[in-house]
């Protein structure tokens, strides 16, 4: 169930959506080690974002996965400002994310719950 949002200010072309989505399912199926058929990506681009006063690329990234490994989240972090600063020329230094392990019973999946 690994799931990553990325909400953004910067508009993606409707031409390259699909391969930047592709790109982000498969580099979170690998960097979590689990099978992209479990993997979702939400792209909410061209919001009005703020970040440190200046409307310059930015982005807010969600990754939520069952049993996310804390220790591993500063190099989770390195690979998702990376993959931003590629698909979305968003710099790392514009880039928050939020990590979250919930518990299995309070992620729904196929009418029931993990």
């Amino acid at each position: 169930m690994p799931t990553l949002r990325i909400l953004t200010n910067v508009s993606v072309q409707p031409d390259v959506r699909q391969s930047l989505l592709a790109r982000a399912s498969s580099a979170v199926a690998e960097m979590l080690g689990k099978p992209e058929s479990y993997v979702m990506v939400v792209l909410e681009d061209g919001r009005d974002i703020i970040f440190g006063g200046s409307f310059d690329p930015t982005a807010y990234l969600e990754l939520k996965s069952l049993g996310l490994p804390e220790d591993r989240t500063p190099d989770f972090s390195k690979t998702l400002c990376a993959l931003v600063s590629d698909l979305l020329s968003v710099p790392p230094g514009r880039v928050y994310i939020e990590f979250a392990s919930p518990p299995r019973h309070l992620f729904g999946w196929n009418s029931g719950t993990f």
